[in-house]
């Protein structure tokens, strides 16, 4: 079991950067393959990002690479994402999530997960 609390959320402008945080509890996090997606108002959640066990491999949607870059600590028990150049588009909930299975190929499937966190409100005003 995990439990995961996202947090950094907040309101900037366009051209701005946040992190979001994402801290989980139970072990052992190294195992877990982590994730970010998100959801904006009547839209259905989508991926953002990915990251493998040990953080080798990173995985992101068109949409924000060259821009966010996810991370993690293992010894922190908890997953990044840094998000550059942000645009109103970018406004939405942030969830992050645990998949139990080792990295495959569909780490954009919000179906392949197994924890989420509450999520983080990010607003991006133009």
């Amino acid at each position: 079991q995990v439990q995961l609390v996202e947090s950094g959320g907040g309101l900037v402008q366009a051209g701005d950067s946040l992190r979001l945080s994402c801290a989980a509890s139970g072990r052992p996090f190294s195992r877990y393959v982590m994730g970010w997606f998100r959801q904006a108002p009547e839209k259905e959640r989508e991926f953002v990002a990915a990251i493998s066990e040990r953080g080798v491999r990173t995985y992101y949607a068109e949409s924000v690479k060259g821009r966010f870059t996810i991370s993690r600590d293992n010894a922190k028990n908890t997953v990044y994402l840094q998000m550059n150049s942000l645009k109103p588009e970018d406004t939405a909930v942030y969830y992050c999530a645990a998949d139990r299975a080792p990295l495959g190929t569909s780490y954009a499937s919000m179906y392949e997960y197994d924890y989420w966190g509450q999520g983080t409100q990010v607003t991006v005003s133009s």
